[in-house]
């Protein structure tokens, strides 16, 4: 607010100034200096006021006005022998710094208001407009960095790859004395949420030295050679401070191939990427200054870059197994009272293909849940409400939905779950509801029993038939068709034509690969057809195949379990939601056992507007 007042009052000085200079006051008559001497020699003139070399004039009839004097050295004495009144000095001089201020205000102030524009420019930091070339890193010293390997937990395979780090900066003498040499720059890659940024501290923790950390975004400035001249000045902080570790998070903002782009800001984040490989490679092998780089996008990174002795080490963080999972939220786990029957294991089996982040957000959804309910701990109830909400989407509980659209729902999704239980390489079902949860009507949950590396061709048939469990529960039932299985149809579809075009998973085309090539060039990507038209026709028939196989497989297994079915669409319509136990009781031919009673909330519940129904087993890890 007022910053921008004071920009405003600057702007309104300097055009005071500048129309201030060029509104000199104008003559109110012209009138020469001879003219005005004749006048005071006949009479008309009563008094003459001297200001330096400006004379204003009184004459003895008429109006007033100004002349200047040509430097006439006989003026006063000519005035008085006429009888002319004189005041002022006659040799008064101007004040010469008035006269420079006047002058030069307006040039001052214009300077004065681009340098305070630029400063705003750039964020208002120290030195404003002079530092466009410092660094943007900020320094963690060595005593307020406690975050140590002892926080990092899932990734004990990427702690070891960089132990040898720490051991190089406590003692850097082990690995020379037998001519070894550390790598000048660690690549970390792996998905969001996988615990890099963290790492790297825990580097600096463990053998307490400074920690430079900035972003990759932080060098790309709209002047050019800034980001260079930053990278120089990073560098050069850090040899002053070494040992040390740099750490750029997301390096692929300036490290992106050369020559993929054409002309603007592209040149000048090329000039920042050339000033970071001449740094590196400038090492000398005791600087004691290793460069630790984050990504999630090595494949756009420049091959130079990566080369031997500059990011020649790369580490990949992936995303936690069981174990790993288990032990992120046992870290995770310390910051909120957990109650005793909290288990970490049981958690961890249920949350395939979560990240550190993830976790975090599933131990911190669960404290919120247990707030909301006036507990003092947080329970195993509070994590498994958590994990839904993660899972699913929240509850839409005061959605208004037609006893025939529960209903018909309730049909889609006990196609999926039926199927599901069925087929015996399928994941286990884990929970059905007709509970409207974010833009789905209902939702087939489906948790692996372990985490899963490769693809198989029966499973994914399997889960083919699963997907298509939906449709065929509603026209076997309803005899009829509705929109909610168009999400169940695209995953489906995409699904079989990645098994014939890419894992070759088709008996009559082959262990071929069917897809058109992609590459990147100046003006973005550009797609090459390799496959003819006759090709393409028999991959079409082979995807359709596969299809009709899975939808007539799906059809079988419900007409054949018709009570099943109906038991299932029954309960969904009393209980909204099942779980596993429930389901199990059904496709034995039990009744399903009472579900346990929700515990007391504190607040209501959230209003919502039921969007498309998306149904089906959700995507496994």
């Amino acid at each position: 607010m007022f910053q921008k007042i004071g920009v405003w009052l600057i702007v309104g000085l300097v055009l005071f100034t500048v129309f201030k200079q060029f509104d000199k006051p104008k003559d109110q008559t012209q009138v020469t200096y001879s003219q005005f001497m004749d006048d005071a020699k006949a009479g008309k003139v009563k008094r003459v006021d001297v200001q330096g070399r400006t004379l204003q004039v009184t004459p003895a009839d008429g109006a007033k006005y100004s002349i200047t004097s040509p430097g006439d050295i006989w003026m006063v004495g000519d005035l008085m022998k006429y009888g002319v009144q004189v005041t002022g000095k006659a040799d008064d001089e101007p004040n010469m710094l008035v006269s420079a201020l006047y002058y030069l205000g307006p040039t001052l102030l214009i300077i004065g208001f681009w340098f305070f524009m630029m400063r705003q420019m750039q964020g208002g930091g120290k030195g404003g407009a002079f530092s466009f070339g410092k660094s943007k890193a900020r320094l963690i010293d060595e005593n307020s960095n406690t975050v140590t390997f002892a926080d990092v937990a899932g990734c004990d395979e990427a702690k070891e790859e960089v132990f040898e780090l720490v051991d190089f900066l406590k003692d850097p003498q082990k690995f020379q004395k037998l001519g070894g040499r550390i790598p000048h720059g660690v690549l970390l890659v792996g998905p969001p949420g996988t615990g890099k940024t963290l790492l790297a501290r825990a580097i600096a923790g463990e053998a307490k030295v400074p920690f430079f950390s900035i972003s990759g975004s932080d060098f790309v400035e709209m002047f050019v050679g800034v980001g260079a001249s930053r990278v120089r000045d990073m560098f050069e902080n850090a040899k002053k401070n070494s040992p040390c570790i740099i750490f750029i998070d997301e390096i692929d903002a300036v490290g992106r191939h050369r020559g993929a782009g054409m002309g603007g800001g592209n040149d000048e984040r090329e000039q920042t990427l050339n000033q970071m490989l001449v740094e590196m490679d400038g090492f000398e092998s005791n600087s004691g200054v290793i460069v630790v780089a984050a990504t999630n996008r090595s494949d756009v990174l420049d091959k130079a870059l990566l080369r031997p002795g500059r990011f020649d080490r790369q580490v990949h963080v992936g995303l936690p197994d069981i174990r790993g999972r288990e032990q992120i939220l046992q870290v995770h786990m310390r910051k909120v009272p957990i109650d005793p029957d909290v288990n970490a294991a049981v958690l961890a089996r249920g949350t395939p293909g979560f990240s550190g982040a993830d976790l975090a957000n599933l131990v911190n959804e669960a404290a919120l849940f247990a707030a909301r309910r006036n507990k003092r701990s947080v329970d195993m109830k509070d994590f498994e409400d958590a994990k839904d909400k993660i899972y699913m989407g929240p509850e839409r509980k005061s959605a208004v939905m037609r006893e025939e659209e529960r209903r018909n729902t309730a049909y889609h999704e006990s196609g999926h779950a039926v199927v599901a239980k069925v087929l015996p390489k399928a994941d286990p079902v884990h929970k059905v509801t007709i509970m409207p949860r974010g833009m789905a009507l209902g939702v087939t949950w489906q948790l692996p029993e372990f985490d899963r590396v490769n693809l198989y061709k029966d499973r994914m048939l399997e889960e083919l038939a699963i997907l298509f469990g939906g449709r065929a529960a509603e026209e076997v039932f309803l005899h009829s068709m509705s929109t909610g299985a168009s999400n169940d149809f695209e995953r489906a579809t995409k699904m079989a034509r990645d098994m014939v075009t890419r894992y070759g998973m088709s008996d009559s085309l082959g262990t071929m690969v069917y897809v058109d090539t992609e590459s990147e060039s100046i003006f973005g990507r550009n797609s090459t057809k390799t496959v003819s038209e006759l090709t393409q026709q028999k991959v079409d028939a082979e995807i359709r195949t596969l299809i009709d196989s899975q939808y007539a497989l799906a059809r079988s297994i419900l007409e054949q379990n018709r009570d099943k079915v109906e038991a299932m669409v029954a309960a969904l319509l009393e209980w909204e939601t099942l779980d596993a136990e429930q389901i199990n009781d059904i496709m034995e031919g039990r009744p399903p056992r009472s579900p346990k009673p929700p515990p007391a909330t504190q607040f209501g519940n959230s209003a919502g507007t039921p969007g498309p129904a998306t149904g089906g087993a959700p995507a496994t890890a």
